[in-house]
């Protein structure tokens, strides 16, 4: 079977991450592309042979970090701490699309990629009828301390009497521990500058690595083509490296034990991933 062509420049995570969200209901059809389909029909095979044998999935392991951090970011805007969100390595999330369908002007929703990603997603947003002043896309390098892309430039760009949100979604995967402490540390000084700045991200820690879930990330390593992270050895570790960034309340919550707030998930993908909830103020 020939594989679909569109954007190179997009990765196979996003491809594929893009339909997945389409398939369970979650995205608008313009955010998925042909070769997202394809990836994603050519795993499902292996998909089922693990959802039948009571492993962790992909589309589980997706789903259930999806779901957790659509929930804590949910929770923010009602209790009325969050207006203001900045979603780095968007990619073809759809959580942009559906927030600001939702609020409408009552919240700015900025989605941030490397340049050709950002392009398309302007591309693609245009194609759903989506995106506004209140909804746009802008160029990041997350691993700039200053200049025009950095996420300290986007911060100032937005209202600084409005409590702001900053996300990561499968970025962290790509950064070995030093490299995150350092983004840590970028964001909480980007998000001190707000009444108040919530952190909300995936994590992987050694503790929740059974072998399985190793063997499970090194077949996703083959499949993006790079290396996946487990980072820091436990919780502790995490939060004290997040107190380092300049965070203060922190949480690192496991999908399994907040099914209150995202409803059923598929367990055995669940363990496999925490979400961080930090708080700088």
């Amino acid at each position: 079977m020939a594989r679909p062509r569109d954007s190179v420049r997009i990765s196979p995570t996003a491809h594929y991450t893009g339909y997945t969200w389409l398939e369970h209901g979650l995205s608008h059809p313009a955010l998925a592309t042909p070769t997202g389909r394809f990836l994603y029909k050519a795993l499902t095979p292996a998909n089922l042979a693990m959802a039948a044998a009571g492993q962790a999935t992909l589309d589980g392991f997706l789903l259930a970090r999806h779901h957790l951090i659509d929930a804590l970011l949910r929770r923010a805007i009602e209790r009325g701490e969050v207006s203001q969100v900045i979603e780095v390595a968007c990619g073809l999330s759809p959580r942009g699309y559906r927030f600001a369908k939702q609020h409408g002007d009552a919240i700015t929703y900025v989605e941030a990629d490397l340049p050709a990603m950002a392009a398309k997603k302007r591309e693609l947003l245009g194609r759903a009828s989506a995106g506004s002043t209140h909804h746009r896309v802008v160029e990041i390098d997350a691993t700039a301390d200053d200049g025009q892309q950095s996420i300290e430039a986007i911060a100032a760009a937005l209202d600084p009497a409005r409590g702001t949100a900053i996300i990561t979604e499968g970025l962290l995967n790509y950064f070995d521990p030093v490299s995150v402490g350092k983004m840590w540390r970028r964001f909480a000084r980007a998000l001190g500058h707000f009444p108040h700045g919530v952190y909300l991200s995936d994590l992987h820690l050694g503790q929740d690595a059974r072998p399985i879930e190793r063997v499970f990330a090194g077949l996703l390593g083959v499949f993006v083509r790079g290396r996946i992270h487990f980072h820091f050895d436990d919780e502790p570790a995490a939060s004290r490296e997040l107190a380092s960034a300049g965070f203060g309340r922190t949480a690192l919550r496991s999908p399994e034990q907040h099914q209150d707030l995202t409803g059923p998930v598929d367990l055995a993908s669940a363990r496999a991933v925490r979400i961080v909830e930090a708080w700088v103020r």
